[in-house]
């Protein structure tokens, strides 16, 4: 498989997994990915229901948005996305949801701190919440920038969420796992105060994960 093949098929499945995991409803969010040698972006159309979507579907565009290939028009979220591979070379995918819970502690402006290992291991940090900013020009790009940590994840005032990874299925992990601890921290509010680990726990959480987690030859995101 040719390696433009291999990402159609990587953005497509991520694609497939935002829907499948609950992380978005009907055609919303969206997932894509970057061959950053050809400078090519591959993203979900804009508005396209997910059950009727194909590999094929996926849109071809360059780094400036033009569209090459494809017989749908972009998500018309592409510019986030082309905005964070333009400003973070290490990234190979990018996903947008509205996902219930993290959602809604980003309509309460809250960052979600590192409470439990789960965020210490995958974030490394506390999720920051960027303040609200509209949907004009580059303003969430920037925003996203300008707020943005260790984590490969960020929660966005009024909005959604954005996480991303060094390929679309690592990106579609830091979505998951953004909404799954999100649900853990908003069920912990409803009863008390929970309190942060400390930094330095945090590190240890993080470097182990990052260092000893999983098989040979697997990343963490597999």
């Amino acid at each position: 498989m040719s390696t433009l093949a291999q990402l159609r098929r990587d953005v497509y499945e991520a694609n497939i997994g935002v829907w499948r995991g609950g992380l978005v409803t009907m055609h919303s969010g969206n997932a894509s990915g970057i061959d950053r040698k050809r400078g090519i972006v591959l993203i979900k159309p804009s508005g396209m229901d997910y059950d009727r979507m194909r590999r094929g579907d996926m849109v071809m565009t360059d780094l400036e948005g033009r569209k090459l290939k494809g017989k749908w028009n972009p998500s018309v979220d592409l510019s986030e996305h082309l905005y964070i591979y333009r400003h973070c070379p290490e990234v190979g995918g990018v996903i947008h949801t509205h996902s219930n819970y993290a959602t809604s502690l980003g309509l309460l402006s809250k960052s979600i701190p590192a409470y439990l290992t789960a965020i210490a291991d995958e974030f490394g940090d506390e999720i920051p919440c960027a303040p609200y900013v509209d949907n004009q020009a580059d303003h969430i790009g920037q925003a996203i920038m300008k707020y943005k940590n260790q984590a490969p994840a960020i929660v966005m005032a009024h909005h959604g969420t954005f996480a991303w990874g060094p390929t679309p299925r690592a990106a579609l992990k830091a979505a998951v796992m953004l909404e799954d601890v999100a649900k853990t921290v908003h069920l912990a509010l409803l009863l008390g105060k929970p309190k942060p680990l400390p930094p330095e726990e945090v590190k240890k959480w993080w470097t182990r994960y990052h260092t000893w987690y999983g098989q040979p030859g697997k990343g963490s995101d597999e």
